[in-house]
């Protein structure tokens, strides 16, 4: 599907190794290559999804405003989850 390339280290998994070394637990991609890319050379190193998450950053958005709503819910009474309804 792309070029291999054939001489020195993998652009994916030179830029995985750059994001890795962050100490990121999440690697937001905005495009289908990208993810992919960053993906395969995320596992190239070993880690797995549990460790290191790649995905779009829509996911990751995502999951985060479910976490926020999960947490809202199991704790109504805390005034700084409350929703202003004035």
């Amino acid at each position: 599907m792309w070029m291999e390339e054939t001489i020195g280290t993998k652009v994916n998994d030179e830029r995985s190794q750059e994001l890795i070394n962050t100490g990121a637990s999440r690697i937001a991609t905005a495009c289908p290559f990208c993810y992919v890319m960053i993906d395969d050379g995320v596992k190239a190193q070993g880690f797995e999804e549990d460790e290191i998450k790649v995905a779009d950053i829509s996911i990751h958005l995502i999951e985060a405003l479910e976490a926020t709503e999960a947490q809202r819910q199991s704790d109504p009474d805390n005034q700084e989850n409350a929703v202003n309804t004035d």
